[in-house]
């Protein structure tokens, strides 16, 4: 069963273009790889401010960063947990030189790995 890691971020909004272009070659030497199946990255479009918690309260939004709200497909927890042993070795760290450099604040972002419990498609 397919296994998910998703991920909450905020960027500034005026870094829109970086963040495409990092989440594609992000997805190209990294995540496809790997072997992840899939990977998602929307741009938040509606995302209210909460009074007791909320998307931008959980990122620490600030004043022109744009929520965004992505995830990865991977085929099943053991691919995932492997590649994400692979990228926390020093050696992948080396070869990925320039995509350290994320155009938001990693310190931010929230992730998890999660497990599907209902799945309904068209």
């Amino acid at each position: 069963m397919s296994y998910y890691a998703g991920f909450v971020a905020a960027v500034p909004t005026d870094h829109k273009a970086d963040f495409i272009t990092h989440s594609k070659q992000a997805w190209q030497t990294i995540f496809k790889p790997l072997g992840a199946l899939a990977q998602v990255e929307t741009w938040g479009d509606d995302v209210p401010d909460g009074t007791v918690t909320s998307f931008p309260m959980a990122v620490k939004a600030r004043p022109g960063e744009t929520v965004v709200f992505s995830w990865i497909e991977w085929p099943d927890k053991a691919t995932h947990d492997a590649a994400n042993a692979q990228m926390m070795s020093p050696e992948f760290a080396a070869e990925m030189d320039g995509m350290a450099d994320m155009p938001f604040d990693g310190k931010r972002m929230i992730f998890g790995g999660f497990a599907p419990v209902v799945e309904m498609r068209v």
